[in-house]
């Protein structure tokens, strides 16, 4: 069921007024790292019930007189065409997305900064594409003995290299595509710098997960893990923290580990360096706006399920993933999590189990739990679907919404002239069948007035969906799981 936990206008409000606060301590120049994803924040969404996807962009959008934002990409990436897994698109291209997206909303961007920088073909023609569209850009280059020979990188030879990035306003927002891209490297060599130019800046960093000051292995942080699973993250207690403060906070290895970097390069720039620990780099403020533990708790839970299936298909689809399940049940068995405590999941293989066919269930966001099973003519999840509508439509369950005269000259079509062995509809086929029978049918009508009902649903097959399916039923807000196994029916 789903049940809103985070209250996301306080969070504007508070994360907003933070960043404020931190642009003040160091007298009103910040570089800000910004991890994670700076809008289209799925992940949030699913385990922070109520956060709203382009909350970070919002919040961002109440600085934005202050605010220009570089963006960094690696040239490594751009030779090797790093793709991003949720989008399907290059790194490359997902830059240009990027200030697409930023210009529409009325933010500044500064420039793009190109770190690792090689000469190649490939890396010369998005330098020129980037000049041809007017854009600024800069050149960062590897430094020997990086991340550890500080006397090396803080100097005329190391950051002194690299292309001073000019900027105008007072926070200076430092995003990517992905990670690995070098943001944090940016941030410092832009600090070193500044202050050969006389000018003290900041650097902070603004990441959503781990959040900082709820327990290590709360769910929403477990489903951190989860999400990162392919990269190796693992959350920890910040050691820094603890022994300057004696308190308890929650960082991942990374910071941890490239924390005492950090340190000596604001010892050697600036004397000193402002922050204890990497929990005082941070200004997320996520954790200070649950406002319902549990309703935030089972969300994470069925994030991290959800996460153990999507590997489990990905492996099955030949994507070698054997490491990252062998982690993600890990974390399951850490959260004392089963697929059993995905109540769609145990109704979906039920169904199978009785009926020795391919089945669907689906958990509407009220809590009811509606099946759909196999037939001539549908599909388990069209069948799931259509249910689905008639219940919340308060629909009959013996009234048909798609007569079987209009679904059998699809079948037609679809097997004698477009090439398909199976005959049965496709859930964009049958919601176009719907869509069409709702011309003349009062009842089509209302089940199709029922699709926004199905956004946060959860919903399970006990078979691999095709990709037409999975697109569809994402598309309508449904959270989609597999069981890693193939229908050879």
């Amino acid at each position: 069921m789903f049940k809103i936990g985070f209250d996301n206008d306080k969070y504007l409000k508070m994360q907003s007024e933070r960043i404020k606060e931190r642009i003040n301590e160091f007298g009103g120049k910040l570089y800000l790292e910004f991890g994670g994803k700076l809008f289209d924040d799925y992940h949030a969404s699913r385990v922070l019930p109520g956060f709203q996807p382009d909350s970070k962009l919002q919040m961002l959008l109440q600085l934005k007189e202050q605010a220009e934002i570089v963006v960094v990409i690696s040239a490594d990436d751009i030779e090797k065409e790093k793709v991003r897994g949720d989008l399907g698109i290059t790194y490359d291209v997902d830059v240009f997305r990027l200030i697409n997206a930023f210009s529409d909303m009325g933010l500044m961007v500064g420039s793009v900064v190109l770190t690792k920088y090689i000469s190649t073909p490939k890396v010369t023609a998005f330098e020129q594409k980037l000049q041809q569209n007017g854009i600024k850009s800069y050149r960062h280059y590897l430094i020997d003995g990086y991340p550890a020979n500080i006397s090396k990188i803080v100097s005329d030879d190391g950051y002194g290299k690299n292309d001073y990035i000019e900027t105008e306003r007072e926070l200076v927002v430092i995003t990517a595509p992905g990670p690995g891209s070098g943001k944090m490297a940016t941030c410092l060599s832009q600090l070193y710098h500044e202050n050969k130019r006389g000018i003290k800046a900041g650097y902070a960093k603004f990441e959503t997960f781990p959040i900082w000051n709820i327990a290590l292995n709360h769910p929403v942080n477990i489903a951190y893990e989860a999400a990162t699973a392919d990269l190796n993250d693992v959350n920890m207690i910040d050691p820094w923290h603890l022994d300057a403060y004696g308190k308890t906070t929650v960082n991942y290895n990374r910071d941890v580990e490239i924390f005492p970097v950090l340190k000596a390069t604001f010892d050697k720039i600036y004397g000193s360096c402002p922050y204890k620990s990497p929990t005082d780099m941070g200004v997320n403020m996520a954790g200070n706006c649950i406002i319902d533990n549990e309703a935030v708790k089972e969300a994470a839970n069925q994030e991290i399920i959800r996460r153990y299936y999507t590997a489990c298909c990905e492996n099955l689809r030949g994507g070698n993933k054997k490491d990252e399940i062998y982690k993600l049940e890990l974390l399951m068995n850490n959260a004392m999590l089963s697929v059993e405590n995905r109540l769609c999941t145990v109704k979906a293989e039920e169904l199978a189990q009785s009926t020795g066919k391919p089945a669907a269930a689906i958990e509407l966001a009220d809590g009811s739990v509606i099946t759909g099973k196999t037939s001539e003519l549908l599909g388990s999840v069209s069948a799931m679907l259509l249910n689905a509508l008639k219940h919340l439509g308060n629909i009959k369950d013996d009234i048909l919404l798609i007569l079987p005269e209009v679904i059998k000259p699809i079948q037609e079509l679809k097997v004698n002239h477009l090439g398909n062995k199976n005959p049965r509809l496709h859930t964009d086929e049958i919601l176009i069948a719907l869509s069409v029978s709702a011309v003349s049918d009062d009842n089509a009508k209302l089940a199709l007035s029922q699709l926004s009902k199905l956004n946060n649903a959860e919903m399970h097959s006990s078979v691999l969906l095709s990709d037409v399916d999975e697109n569809v039923l994402k598309k309508l807000g449904i959270r989609v799981t597999c069981t890693a196994v193939t229908d050879k029916k």
